[in-house]
């Protein structure tokens, strides 16, 4: 007895093409976004930060949070930059442009290298606290700091995050 073998309906999925205008509009829309969003997260430094909660005392200032955060394999190759020579650098380089404090935290950090590769290493992350009226004084002295690094230990960046916070000592 033959047997029979049931029918199953195919589907025709239609795939919408976009055309080269609205292919063009989009990429040059995301890179308006794109080149923009620098320019934001800067000037958002500028706006006051918000304020206390009703009823609360507000006993802090307005100051910024700056974290670096270094890290110590050598893309060359080299050994990796020892506890040792890290806190011989802050010592050196960190401390006298930073008198006042700083934290740092042992971490470990992942990140993209230059060739797409994703490097996993022992890091550091230094934070600092100084009042929002020193950023245009802090900031050449920060950018110091990641230059010397770099160079003295053969990296090829120093990561930084900038962001308001509400102090009080």
């Amino acid at each position: 007895m033959p047997t029979i073998e049931p029918r199953v309906p195919t589907l025709k999925l239609r795939v919408p093409t976009v055309k080269p205008r609205a292919r063009i509009a989009a990429l040059g829309a995301a890179f308006v976004l794109a080149a923009a969003t620098p320019v934001a997260a800067y000037a958002a430094l500028d706006d006051p930060p918000a304020a206390a909660p009703s009823g609360a005392v507000d006993r802090s200032k307005p100051y910024v949070e700056t974290r670096l955060f270094f890290g110590t394999e050598r893309p060359d190759g080299g050994p990796p930059v020892t506890e040792k020579q890290f806190l011989a650098f802050v010592d050196r380089q960190i401390t006298p442009r930073f008198p006042s404090g700083l934290t740092i935290h042992d971490g470990r950090g992942q990140w993209r290298d230059q060739n797409g590769t994703i490097e996993r290493e022992r890091s550091y992350e230094v934070i600092l606290l100084y009042p929002t009226s020193e950023a245009p004084t802090q900031d050449p002295r920060i950018e110091r700091i990641r230059t010397a690094y770099e160079r003295q230990y053969a990296q090829e960046s120093v990561a930084r995050a900038d962001a308001l916070a509400r102090v009080d000592f």
